[in-house]
């Protein structure tokens, strides 16, 4: 990248910028479950199988120094509510949602875990 912007062609640095918001294993996940709207910090720890009270704490703090998430104060001590930014909500109704239809339409194609 130079000044900013990518050159063309250069490592295909927009395609690595984009996969960079999903390379974590948790962030696309925590962007899909805001979707929904704003939400109690409490409540996304119950509503997504399997992530960690560590996991989730890290992957949010990278999702709002990204942009992608605003942190807000609930009612009561230790009361956080989370919602998608702009940008957040452009991505996880844009790109983000279009990837998870092209996941569900092509799931017995795909290998792995």
């Amino acid at each position: 990248m130079m000044d900013g912007h990518c050159e063309t062609f250069a490592s295909d640095c927009h395609v690595w910028a984009a996969a960079e918001l999903i390379s974590h294993r948790w962030d696309p996940v925590l962007l899909s479950a805001l979707r929904a709207g704003p939400t109690l910090r409490s409540e996304l720890l119950a509503r997504i199988a399997g992530i960690s009270d560590k996991a989730m704490t890290q992957s949010l703090r990278r999702l709002r120094a990204r942009g992608l998430v605003v942190r807000e104060r609930g009612s009561g001590p230790h009361r956080a509510i989370y919602r998608l930014s702009p940008l957040g909500e452009s991505f996880a109704n844009g790109p983000l949602a279009q990837l998870a239809r092209w996941a569900a339409d092509n799931q017995d194609g795909l290998t792995g875990p």
